[in-house]
């Protein structure tokens, strides 16, 4: 199985059949397989080897995971963006997925605010509070814009006849899914007149890896234009200021790259969004929440 192969220096080299299999292999590889490994490998190039599949995150998870308090286990009570923000998220991902997109722009060409939301497909995607979401635009005529559906899935609505719209326990039940990756834990911590349920972190790699993630997406993987971003970490940016949680991931920071950070941010807060979803490969539905947000 083994063979062993002298060099000139007099070391001693192994090479195994299995290696000379795999460069075989390799040379036969199509075209099309290269681009494959490509892909995959850029798309998995920050995992961490033997990461299980369950260890990834959603943008609900992550936008939660960087407003929780690490030991305390709960979000700041002054935080009254995250409930908009973690909706803006589940709009975002199930574009991202595939499930979502903008209706046609048209020949009066509508604003990103004014064109409705549609389903695209609705097959499941395996995350129950997505699922639901995606229940709701499916069955709705007629079609509600994204700034509606946010309202709507907050519970922010003085129509009676859509209270039924809103998603409830959104941040509770994203936590239980944190436990159950191995992310968090779960605590009951008494606040004098009332016990509140809490989920400290258990697993620091993961949230250090997100925290990180974000840092170098304006920091060491900058490219300073948003459409060579990576569109999850492009739509973690905005969705993590618009929750009030961004300033959790730059904390750690030192004060040069700090400055740095929160001036490249500025730079994408300050981009048009309907001139950026009308470039070529943009993602017109995650542009129209960031409108939503940002205008």
């Amino acid at each position: 199985m083994t063979s062993l192969t002298q060099r000139s220096s007099g070391l001693v080299q192994r090479r195994t059949e299995a290696s000379r299999n795999a460069a075989a292999a390799e040379k036969e590889k199509s075209p099309g397989e290269d681009e494959y490994e490509s892909r995959r490998g850029v798309e998995e190039e920050d995992d961490d080897k033997g990461d299980a599949k369950e260890t990834r995150l959603t943008l609900m998870e992550e936008v939660l995971l960087l407003g929780l308090k690490d030991r305390e286990g709960y979000t700041s009570f002054w935080n009254d963006c995250i409930s908009s923000g973690l909706r803006g998220c589940m709009l975002i991902e199930l574009a991202l997925r595939g499930r979502l997109q903008l209706e046609a722009s048209g020949m009066r060409r509508k604003s990103l605010l004014t064109r409705k939301v549609i389903c695209k497909s609705d097959a499941p995607t395996g995350d129950m509070l997505l699922d639901e979401a995606l229940k709701h635009v499916k069955e709705t005529q007629p079609p509600e814009t994204v700034q509606s559906w946010i309202e709507l899935l907050s519970g922010e609505t003085w129509n009676p006849l859509k209270l039924h719209y809103q998603l409830r326990n959104v941040r509770e039940r994203l936590a239980k899914n944190l436990v159950e990756k191995g992310v968090l834990t779960t605590e009951k911590q008494n606040f004098l007149l009332f016990d509140m349920t809490t989920h400290p972190l258990t697993n620091n790699t993961i949230k250090q890896r997100l925290v990180r993630k974000v840092q170098e997406a304006v920091l060491e993987k900058w490219v300073n234009d948003p459409q060579r971003m990576d569109k999850r970490a492009l739509a973690l940016l905005f969705l993590a200021h618009s929750s009030d949680v961004l300033e959790n991931a730059f904390s750690p920071l030192l004060d040069d790259q700090y400055d740095l950070a929160m001036k490249r941010v500025r730079m994408l807060l300050d981009l048009e969004p309907e001139a950026e979803a009308a470039k070529s490969g943009a993602n017109e539905l995650l542009w129209a929440v960031v409108a939503t947000f940002t205008k």
